[in-house]
């Protein structure tokens, strides 16, 4: 977790209808509306940083590539007596 100098403020503007949503939420997490968004956005960012990584593997693993066995040799008369 950063420190708490690491940390920067926003400001954001919601409907008051949102917010009062917000309270309501955060109040039956016992948190602010503030930590409830904070968990939220870090969330997010973290599944964004997990989709990220697994995308890499898969795309290093495609690259790579897997065996497939050994792909037989068929001339044209084999393939016709099917």
């Amino acid at each position: 977790m950063p420190a708490l100098d690491d940390k920067r403020n926003i400001t954001l503007r919601l409907s008051r209808q949102t917010i009062q949503k917000a309270r309501v939420l955060a109040a039956k997490r016992s948190t602010s509306i503030s930590g409830l968004l904070t968990s939220q956005i870090e969330q997010l960012a973290e599944t964004e940083d997990d989709y990220d990584r697994a995308m890499k593997r898969a795309f290093a693993r495609m690259e790579k590539g897997y065996p497939m066995g050994e792909i037989p040799k068929l001339d044209r008369d084999a393939l016709h007596e099917r």
